[in-house]
């Protein structure tokens, strides 16, 4: 149940503040904080989570996707592209384009056992007067 994307083009650090919003979330409740986040990484990462689900489902078809939830989501730093910007007397400054991989893992939640009530009490005892 885990999805990989690599080498996406954007700074792990700019990725991360996504990551953080779907963390430990079921996974209708990331799908609702995805579509609404206003940042560039939410449309990659949604499909990645849409990735996982259909992984999960294909692997155990008794996965029900409420029980779903990101056990696990992780950024980390892929290869750099280095790129040079001309500056004064012949000198160059090198600017960093840096990339991301993410890596989505996801956790099946086991339902709640539901407590059974203990029964009323039928008798009542009556006062002595």
């Amino acid at each position: 149940m885990k999805s990989f994307l690599k080498n996406y083009r954007q700074s792990p650090r700019k990725v991360r503040l996504v990551a953080g919003l779907i963390r430990r979330r079921s996974v209708p409740r990331a799908r609702i904080l995805l579509d609404t986040a206003p940042k560039r990484a939410a449309v990659p990462m949604r499909k990645l989570l849409e990735s996982a689900v259909a992984n999960a489902k294909h692997n155990d078809s008794k996965t029900s996707e409420e029980n779903l939830f990101v056990k696990e989501i992780r950024i980390d730093e892929g290869p750099t592209l280095k790129r040079s910007r001309a500056r004064a007397r012949r000198a160059a400054y090198v600017i960093r384009k840096r990339t991301s991989r993410i890596s989505l893992a996801l956790g099946e939640r086991e339902k709640k056992k539901e407590a059974k009530a203990s029964p009323a009490i039928s008798k009542t005892k009556k006062l002595k007067s």
